[in-house]
């Protein structure tokens, strides 16, 4: 039963996701929640480990959650059923569809969704500064971490911006992420 509910949560996750892995987040977040394979801070670890990590986030999580419940088997059912939908759907536009993907109309399509992407993305990433910074502040732990982590960052990703007009490598800073995290969780 495991094997059928990791192939039938996760094709939904292949299926439904806009966006990349990074829209895809609140749906592996509702689909992992609602099985019950993860806690809420487990998948929150996870989805950190899995940016930082080589490979595209959602095949990461994908295999993660897989292997923590059925061992490697699981983690090869998730991993194929997340991969599948985008294969076969990748290969159903190259046959068929080359030439309705030049046509205007669709092009205002794709272009109308990148903003809702950037929103999902947007909302995915201050749920999580208020889930894990803000909101255990108000609980009464004194753990300020988090916000100042947040904090720092924004400022490492800005700085370059602002003082010598550069953007800065996302690779780099989600390096320096790991590194400023490891450095201090891992004294903590």
């Amino acid at each position: 039963m495991t094997y059928l509910e990791l192939l039938l949560g996760f094709l939904i996750v292949g299926l439904f996701s806009f966006g990349g892995a990074y829209g895809a987040i609140p749906l592996i977040r509702d689909v992992v929640l609602a099985f019950g394979w993860l806690e809420e801070d487990a998948l929150t670890d996870m989805i950190a480990v899995s940016e930082s990590t080589p490979g595209p986030i959602m095949v990461n999580l994908a295999t993660y959650v897989g292997s923590t419940q059925a061992g490697v088997p699981g983690a090869i059912v998730a991993t194929t059923a997340v991969i599948l939908p985008a294969f076969f759907i990748i290969l159903l536009i190259m046959v068929l569809l080359r030439k309705v993907l030049n046509d205007p109309r669709v092009q205002a399509v794709l272009r109308g969704l990148k903003p809702c992407i950037i929103g999902i993305i947007l909302a995915t990433g201050l749920y999580m500064i208020l889930k894990n910074g803000i909101e255990p502040v108000f609980r009464g732990d004194r753990d300020y971490l988090p916000l100042l982590m947040t904090a720092v960052l924004a400022l490492v990703y800005w700085g370059p911006r602002k003082l010598w007009k550069k953007k800065m490598s996302p690779i780099l800073l989600i390096v320096i992420s790991a590194v400023f995290g490891v450095a201090v969780y891992g004294i903590t």
